[in-house]
């Protein structure tokens, strides 16, 4: 008798459980599925010829714009397609302002995200993963072509660099010893080197390359670049944790690198090689 009851309870105990699972949810079934076949949603669909979806603003010429015709286009935008091309993928951009453009990420709205973004910072370095970087910058000194007086970074000591008092680069020219001439940005330092108001102006490399590509007689040259150990490299950039994927565009890149697609792009955007550290 005690034995019979005791089954009882236990046919019972066991279909109560069963009545109050909750059903799975197509989400889930979809995670089971992807951990099934070995990987995420984005390396299926990379695997499978499949269309990856990228952030990038659009407005940001040279690196993401439009051209003339509406076309979206620059350095980062190309770079993006050969690199899709490399995977057999299809590209989708999705334009997004630049406040918006982590947050875009961190939602899923979009894969990855080519936009210079650099992981320069603990928080960034913990959350998100970069591919290999497709351009390099640092901090350059823009002179006259026939001023001779920059052997080095020591010999600055003395000079008139024309500075926002607000940017990195002031205080970098104030801690070589140059006194900073106060300006409200890059065109305005410029004007002032052509006018011997200033002796120099220091900034990013890739937007002096930019100016010199769009301005070449402008009779100005780069006469010092940051050494390799102060260049930042940006790259795709995507949230962490997808390393068959991130292994997949390093390859991608590599090629890239390899066969002189990268070389030529940086030339036609810039008129220097931005690709590769030096």
């Amino acid at each position: 008798m005690k034995r019979r009851t005791l089954l009882a309870l236990a046919a019972s105990t066991v279909l109560l459980a069963a009545c109050n699972q909750s059903p799975t949810t197509d989400a889930e079934t979809n995670a089971a599925d992807s951990a099934a076949t070995g990987g995420s949603d984005l390396l299926q669909r990379i695997n499978n010829g499949g269309t990856i979806n990228v952030g990038t603003e659009g407005t940001y010429p040279p690196f993401t714009y439009h051209d003339e015709s509406g076309k979206l286009t620059g350095y980062d935008v190309e770079v993006t397609r050969a690199v899709a091309d490399k995977l057999g993928v299809e590209v989708e951009f999705k334009e997004t302002q630049w406040d918006a453009m982590l947050a875009g990420l961190d939602s899923k709205r979009f894969d990855m995200v080519a936009n210079q973004v650099s992981l320069t910072t603990p928080e960034r370095l913990a959350k998100y993963d970069k591919a290999t970087a497709y351009s390099w910058s640092g901090a350059v000194v823009l002179a006259p072509t026939d001023d001779n007086r920059y052997s080095s970074w020591e010999g600055l000591k003395g000079l008139r660099s024309a500075q926002s008092l607000s940017s990195n680069y002031g205080e970098l020219a104030e801690r070589y010893g140059a006194e900073v001439v106060p300006v409200d940005g890059m065109a305005q330092a410029i004007q002032l080197v052509k006018q011997d108001r200033a002796d120099f102006t220091m900034n990013d490399n890739l937007a002096v390359l930019d100016y010199l590509k769009k301005f070449p007689g402008s009779a100005l040259e780069i006469k010092l670049t940051a050494p390799v150990s102060e260049q930042t490299g940006s790259g795709l950039v995507l949230l962490k944790g997808d390393d068959a994927v991130v292994a997949k565009l390093d390859e991608a890149m590599a090629a890239l690198i390899a066969d002189g697609t990268l070389t030529k792009l940086s030339e036609e955007f810039f008129g220097a090689d931005i690709s590769q550290q030096k």
